[in-house]
């Protein structure tokens, strides 16, 4: 196993080689990446991406130089395998930090980049969420660079990592939550009743919030732009649309 710092209070761990990676898979353990030799994959290498496949881990090709620098001078076969920086909550989690209070969840599609990820898991735990949902594919995961803009907020605040994004939001509205999508072309925000059971989707930096995925929300929400950029950081303005929420559950609770 080779450990690389990359800053902040978690180092990323890798395990490389083909038997380790492939026992690692077999073994149900937990893993963000599979980093692959370019070229076409051969004996035992062609089992590891099966099985990388069945878990729905992402698979990324890349070539020698970054193989090695990954392994730090080991032999890496043609493959290594990166565990998370943080270990990953359950909804089971989410809902046993809720308790008695309405539930309190951010979503996260297809964020990926690690500062934004950062950010919105710092400002959820600020505006008293009880957990960040982000999916395992097109995704950051829990790096150190994650780690370290969240600020220490991740030691407070589960995230949950999924397969899908639409079958868990379907799960959510199943068990009463209102699940709000962030987008341009939304009500605005500031009309809306968010103070019961809500979770807020917030969309990639480049593409938003996915189609499948606004469809599956109960409303669509927007921020009023009166500047003329015509849109803001998904960090920014999940903010302003968590603390939104904050308050309205605030009010709501002094009656």
């Amino acid at each position: 196993m080779a450990d690389q710092r990359e800053g902040g209070a978690y180092e990323r761990q890798y395990v490389v080689g083909r038997n380790p990676v492939l026992e690692l898979l077999r073994s149900g353990h937990e893993a963000d990446t599979l980093y692959l030799q370019q070229g076409e994959a051969q004996g035992s290498l062609r089992l590891i991406i099966a099985l990388a496949q069945e878990r729905k881990i992402p698979i990324k090709r890349v070539n020698d130089q970054k193989l090695s620098a990954i392994a730090g001078g080991a032999s890496h076969q043609g493959v290594a395998a990166a565990l998370p920086g943080h270990p990953y909550a359950t909804m089971e989690d989410v809902w046993a930090k809720a308790g008695d209070e309405p539930l309190f969840l951010i979503v996260a599609d297809e964020i990926e980049d690690p500062h934004n990820l950062g950010a919105i898991i710092r400002t959820a735990e600020a505006a008293g969420a009880h957990g960040v949902l982000i999916p395992s594919r097109r995704s950051v995961s829990l790096t150190p660079v994650v780690a370290k803009c969240a600020a220490g907020a991740l030691e407070y605040m589960p995230v949950v990592r999924v397969t899908n994004l639409v079958s868990a939001i379907r799960e959510l509205k199943e068990r009463g939550v209102w699940v709000y999508a962030a987008d341009m072309d939304g009500e605005d925000y500031r009309a809306c009743n968010m103070d019961g059971a809500a979770a807020l989707v917030i969309g990639s930096e480049g593409r938003g919030v996915g189609r499948l995925v606004k469809e599956s929300c109960d409303k669509v929400v927007s921020l009023p732009m009166y500047g003329r950029t015509n849109s803001l950081n998904a960090s920014v303005a999940g903010g302003i649309l968590m603390y939104e929420i904050a308050r309205q559950r605030s009010a709501a609770k002094r009656g």
